[in-house]
């Protein structure tokens, strides 16, 4: 299979969900890239589990603040207005609803929406962090993700295998090859396609069917 989407790309294409208003919730991994990527003039608070809202883009080399740091302590910047406080307050949000968006990597999704981002079985893992929290408690859950492992299997598949972070919560993925909607009756329903895909080629590396409705649209990913 022909290379697919980059990462910065994904982010770009993953940027496009983003509305004014949202606090939204980036998960470790590509997911965070997006802090760079809001578009220009759009109002979004980003929040972080261990206790922070109003994230900024990351700090050039040579400006990083080993105190400032993300839930995958990565360092960061905050913004005017940005505001600290407890992870149990952070929790707090998370729990009452009032996450509006969050982007989460994945391991696997499968078509009834389960998601698995936290362990391979016989890999020593710290513990699920607050991956379980934000699928139960954000209004909407989009995950950003490689299409197929390393071994080129699919990661889309008709029932995860691996041990699951929360069941039904997935609303969409935008992999390196396609956007996919999670549809409670039909399953993976495709959205668009990566630049120069056919739909064809999309389902060859999907582990269940792939329905579709109208036209599928090619992803904006400049």
């Amino acid at each position: 299979m022909r290379s697919g989407l980059s990462k910065e790309q994904i982010v770009r294409r993953a940027a496009r969900e983003l509305q004014n208003g949202f606090y939204v919730n980036l998960g470790i991994g590509i997911p965070t890239l997006v802090a760079n990527e809001i578009p220009a003039g759009m109002d979004i608070v980003l929040q972080s589990e261990n206790g922070l809202l109003g994230i900024g883009p990351f700090p050039f080399e040579g400006d990083e603040d080993p105190d400032l740091i993300n839930a995958g302590k990565q360092t960061i910047t905050t913004l005017p207005g940005s505001v600290f406080f407890s992870s149990a307050d952070s929790f707090a949000m998370i729990r009452g609803g009032h996450v509006d968006l969050t982007i989460l990597g994945a391991m696997e999704v499968d078509r009834h929406g389960n998601l698995a981002n936290w362990m391979i079985p016989g890999k020593m893992v710290k513990g699920m962090g607050g991956a379980m929290d934000l699928v139960a408690g954000a209004k909407r859950v989009i995950v950003t993700m490689q299409h197929c492992a390393k071994d080129g299997t699919p990661k889309l598949l008709d029932q995860c295998t691996l041990p699951l972070t929360g069941q039904r919560v997935v609303h969409r993925v935008i992999s390196d090859y396609a956007v996919v909607d999670i549809d409670p009756e039909r399953g993976f329903v495709l959205r668009e396609t990566a630049p120069g895909f056919t739909q064809a080629e999309v389902q060859e590396i999907t582990g269940a069917p792939l329905h579709v409705e109208g036209a599928v649209g090619v992803m904006a990913v400049d």
